[in-house]
């Protein structure tokens, strides 16, 4: 093939989660015995577990055909323990498991704890301990993000070959093993650092049969309603969409094209994911003409970034109110899952999954415009309010 030729690619190229082998925030400790690395991850587990809901990942070599035990992990507070019991596993579930089928599984989970001496995790904490030097020698090559060393008892310094090893070594922290309060506290602050950035899709590819004219394009407060939307919510976000048809995005400024047709906002929410599913996503439809700052500051201000969605409950049908909600990025693959089981309804996501739900404090301020007369009825509303 000439140079010039492009590289021929056969599968369509996407944007891929940042997520390890089980989890977007996870830890592998290693380079000390087994039962260092459970007790280290139990206190850490105690920690975590008082606000966050946390995972653990292990192998179990010597009782490899006992029957399960529910102790360990999980009375200390963690939400799941997968354990590699090597006849079977700890689900208990008896197939062969891989990294797709661990990130699924520990989806719910906000942060997991790995004994990297059996299990790769892409960020590692690192003991210094003589008796496990040669093992962790071996898994030099695990050693991609090292956000922490602990020193065993005895242990004056880290192993200079391992000081070569890492690219700026001296700036990664350094505390004792036996600091099981310093140790989940640092693990704490990480975590707290990680929470997903948000952005804003406000939904404006609707057909806007009802109302028979395009209901983004309606002025309400003296400018297209759609632009008003993206500028109300980009005061929380981080960069602000709009949710469009291929034939819109020409006239829009920063649009977002549907790439999941023909399943109206459901589709909208899941192409904002597939653009960017690291983000948490404040989705707003345009027909919400009495939104107003106090109203965003509360959804906000009230995310729960432990749940997929955080939403408010509709003052009308008392169901969850889809289309001004926070989605975090663990609710992609749960709108998959409902995509694969023929829904496409994102109030039955939300009905159906682990989410906070608010009541507005003005519930008016959730009502939507899908008709020239409830349009005739806000406008009035809107003068009033403004006379």
């Amino acid at each position: 093939m000439a140079n010039s030729e492009k590289k021929h690619q056969k599968h369509t190229k996407l944007a891929r989660p940042a997520i390890g082998e089980f989890h977007r925030n996870e830890w592998a400790i290693l380079g000390t015995p087994c039962g260092n690395i459970q007790q280290l991850a139990y206190a850490i587990i105690d920690r975590l577990s008082e606000v966050y809901n946390v995972g653990y990942v292990d192998a179990d070599h010597a009782h490899g055909d006992d029957e399960p035990s529910y102790n360990g992990a999980m009375a200390h507070g963690a939400c799941l323990n997968y354990t590699d019991k090597i006849h079977y596993h700890r689900f208990d579930q008896k197939a062969e498991l891989g990294t797709h089928q661990f990130r699924w599984r520990f989806n719910d989970q906000d942060a997991v704890i790995v004994n990297g001496n059996h299990f790769k995790a892409k960020r590692q904490i690192v003991v210094i301990d003589p008796r496990k030097e040669d093992s962790l020698r071996r898994k030099l090559d695990r050693l991609t993000d090292v956000r922490l060393v602990l020193l065993a008892e005895g242990v004056k310094e880290p192993y200079p070959w391992l000081r070569e090893a890492l690219e700026g070594f001296s700036n990664i922290p350094q505390m004792k093993l036996e600091d099981h309060a310093g140790i989940p506290l640092f693990v704490e602050k990480e975590l707290n650092a990680s929470a997903p950035p948000l952005y804003g899709l406000v939904l404006a590819g609707g057909k806007s049969e009802r109302m028979g004219e395009d209901k983004g394009l309606i002025e309400y407060h003296g400018r297209p309603q759609r632009d008003h939307v993206a500028d109300l919510i980009g005061h929380y976000c981080k960069e602000t969409f709009l949710s469009c048809r291929p034939d819109q995005a020409e006239a829009l400024k920063n649009p977002l094209t549907d790439t999941f047709t023909g399943l109206g906002p459901f589709g909208g929410i899941l192409s904002a994911f597939r653009q960017n599913p690291d983000a948490a996503w404040l989705v707003v439809a345009c027909d919400l003409p009495l939104l107003d700052d106090a109203t965003l500051s509360q959804l906000v201000g009230y995310r729960n970034v432990s749940k997929a969605a955080t939403a408010f409950n509709s003052p009308v049908t008392e169901f969850p109110e889809p289309l001004i909600t926070i989605w975090e990025p663990r609710a992609y693959p749960i709108l998959l899952q409902f995509l694969a089981q023929g829904y496409s309804c994102p109030r039955k996501v939300l009905i159906n999954s682990n989410v906070e739900l608010l009541n507005a404090e003005n519930p008016e301020a959730l009502r939507n415009v899908n008709s020239p007369e409830e349009r005739e009825e806000v406008l009035n509303i809107i003068k009033e309010k403004t006379a």
